[in-house]
This record gives structure tokens, C-alpha cells and sequence, in this order.
């Protein structure tokens, strides 16, 4: 009978696959590990035995986080750029990981495990902010226990719904199969529509690094629009001259630009996303020539343009 090879299965490996899942899940892969939980505890009958399960749970969690936490702590911002990649709007990612960092701290570590997505990028976001090794692992740790006790919890109390569950599914498998393709694909389809929307978006015509060098050697007049965060530009430094702006808010403040006049817009996130979206805001309200810098900050980082600021009075309308 396939029902007692799986249970027979769940009950000798149950650790090793709470570990494993939960451990690819933190890493990033589209592994959800709740279910897992679930389905293994509602296998157990003490709860020494679920016990051992949620350390299996945390000590993954936490190989995980500590991995993104020093990747963020080496390489900075690069790492969660190459992470809100795989997000349908990447630069929006970037920017609202940061500012729920910055306005939940500790905190956000610890109720991040349940937002799906969230509890992969925080903890390189922390890193790159510098945030104690101590006091991260005491926050993921306390996150990690309340998220994977949850679910183990609510597997052992609902033993008998799950088993009823997985008896439904060995009777109607193929059906719910079918259900799962269907919804799935719809789900894929979506994705691929989005994208392809965004890149409509961005086949707009942009600047390059070598356009913006000629510019800055002739008089002619143009204005740069920074869309990166108050932290990001403090880590990294400031583009001189540049106004700083939310990509929420980039049509504020704009009323001494004349119509006419060049705005190049960069951000540091993938595609240049808030960069394109920031453009084409300008361009209905009016601005006649908006361009994205081609390769945002990546192309300035390590310039003379870019400059570390001895304090935030050095930057022009950052608060917003």
C-alpha cells in the first residue's frame, strides 16, 4: 500500500526532510517547507519526537540565514540585486526589503519567516547594514522557532485531518494533480505576461555611460534623478548634484526642470527597473526627454562621479 510505504518513510526520515527542506526553502528554492512540517508531525505521537523535528527546522534556518547574512556582509547589495532578480518587479524588491529592515530591525527577522520571500532576503540586507552576527542569530533564531514550531504544532493537532487528507489524495490524485498543473500554469502564464510587460516598459532609449561623460564635458544642461534608498547611498556614496527621489515620488519638486531639458534617471536594481518605471512617470507628466542610465549604479560604483558623504546634509532632497 503506497499510504504505509509513506508513512513508514515519514517515520524513519522525518528529520532528515524537515532539514533538507527547510534548509533549500531558506537558500531560495521553490521548496515550500511548511507542509512538510505538517505532514511529518502529524506522524508523531510525543512530543520529544516533534521537538527534535524543530531543531532539525532551526538549525537549517539558521545555516541559511547565516550563509545570505555574511554574503551581504562581503558583497553588500550585490547579493540582494541578484535575488529580487527572480521578482516580477525587481526594483520595487530591493526598496521595500530595505525599508522594512529599517523600520521593523531585529524585528523583522523574527515575523519575516512569514512573508513569503522576505525571510530569504533579510538576512543579506542585514549583513550588508552591518547588524551584529549576535544579535542576527538571536533574532533568525527566535524567528525560525515560532515559524517552524507553528506549523509542526498545527501538523500534530491535526493528525487526523491530515490523514483523512492524504486519503482523499491516494483516491483522487490524478484529479487534484490535474487541479494543481491547471492552477500552476495559470500562475506560470502570469509571470511570463508581466515580464514581457516590463520588458515593453524598458524598451525605452536609455543612456550610456560613455553618453553621460560627453554630457558632463559640454554645457548642456540636464538633470540626474537618484532613485536608490537613504541608506544604500549612504553605504555607497552620492551622485553630486543629483536629486534624490522615491520612484513613488520622482514627479515631486520638479517644477524649476523645464520640460525640454534631459532627466536621467538610475537606480541599483536589476533592469534598471525603478530607473524605466521612473521614466515613463516623468514622460506622462510631461518631460519631453527622460532617460534610464544603462546599468544604473553598477556603471557609476568606482567612478569620480560617485562620492562617500561625511553626512547626510550632504544630500540634497533625500527625505521623502
Amino acid at each position: 500500500m503506497p499510504t504505509l510505504w509513506l508513512n513508514e518513510f515519514l517515520t524513519n526520515n522525518s528529520s532528515m526532510l524537515i532539514f533538507t527542506n527547510v534548509l533549500l526553502q531558506q537558500l531560495g528554492l521553490p521548496v515550500p517547507a511548511v507542509p512538510t512540517m505538517m505532514l511529518n508531525a502529524s506522524h508523531v505521537s510525543s512530543l520529544l519526537a516533534l521537538g527534535v523535528m524543530l531543531a532539525a527546522a532551526v538549525a537549517a534556518s539558521l545555516i541559511a540565514d547565516l550563509i545570505w547574512y555574511q554574503a551581504g556582509k562581503i558583497f553588500g547589495y550585490r547579493v540582494l540585486k541578484l535575488l529580487c532578480k527572480m521578482s516580477i518587479n525587481p526594483g520595487s524588491c530591493v526598496n521595500q526589503t530595505e525599508a522594512r529592515f529599517i523600520k521593523w530591525g531585529m524585528w523583522s527577522l523574527v515575523f519575516g519567516k512569514f512573508i513569503p520571500g522576505f525571510s530569504t532576503v533579510a538576512p543579506p540586507v542585514a549583513g550588508a547594514l552591518g547588524m551584529s552576527r549576535a544579535k542576527f542569530l538571536f533574532a533568525s533564531a527566535i524567528g525560525a522557532s515560532l515559524w517552524a514550531g507553528i506549523a509542526l504544532l498545527a501538523g500534530f493537532a491535526l493528525q487526523a485531518q491530515i490523514s483523512a487528507t492524504m486519503g482523499v489524495l491516494e483516491q483522487h490524485g490524478i484529479q487534484i494533480a490535474s487541479v494543481f498543473v491547471l492552477l500552476f500554469s495559470g500562475w506560470l502564464v502570469w509571470k511570463i505576461w508581466q515580464k514581457r510587460r516590463f520588458d515593453q516598459l524598458a524598451n525605452i532609449p536609455h543612456i550610456s555611460i560613455e553618453e553621460l561623460a560627453y554630457l558632463s564635458s559640454t554645457k548642456i544642461p540636464f538633470h540626474v534623478i537618484d532613485l536608490r534608498s537613504q541608506t544604500l547611498i549612504d553605504e555607497t556614496g552620492i551622485f553630486p548634484q543629483a536629486l534624490v527621489r522615491n520612484v513613488n515620488k520622482v514627479g515631486e519638486n520638479l517644477e524649476h526642470i523645464p520640460e525640454a531639458q534631459l532627466i536621467i534617471t538610475f537606480c541599483a536594481c536589476p533592469g534598471d527597473a525603478s530607473a524605466v518605471h521612473a521614466a515613463h512617470t516623468l514622460k506622462q507628466m510631461g518631460f519631453k526627454d527622460v532617460r534610464p542610465l544603462k546599468g544604473g549604479f553598477d556603471v557609476l560604483s568606482g567612478t569620480t562621479w560617485i562620492v562617500q558623504a561625511e553626512n547626510n546634509a550632504q544630500i540634497r532632497n533625500s527625505k521623502f
